[in-house]
């Protein structure tokens, strides 16, 4: 894929601008304290409490979804019937 000479002269100075204020962000205080919260981050596992509590609600939601999906088809199959008997009377 050939590029216009146009185009990517739009995209030089996007990327060079870019690149400049990510390097500034990386030597100023605001990014060498990101750069160590990121560091000190805890685990993304939890504990088993943890992913207990979420799979059960996981499950709840399941069995709520499923309970809304039976309530539509019961009012999908009720909506002809209602339909059917208006235009009969």
């Amino acid at each position: 894929m050939i590029l216009d000479p146009g185009t990517v002269g739009v995209f030089i100075p996007i990327v060079l601008g870019g690149g400049f204020f990510a390097w500034m962000l990386s030597i100023s205080p605001v990014g060498k304290a990101l750069a160590e919260r990121l560091r000190h981050a805890p685990s993304a596992g939890g504990t088993g409490e943890d992913q207990a509590e979420l799979v059960e609600s996981v499950e709840q939601l399941r069995r709520e979804v499923a309970e809304l999906a039976e309530r539509v088809d019961f009012t999908e199959r009720m909506l002809p019937r209602e339909t059917a008997r208006k235009g009969k009377a």
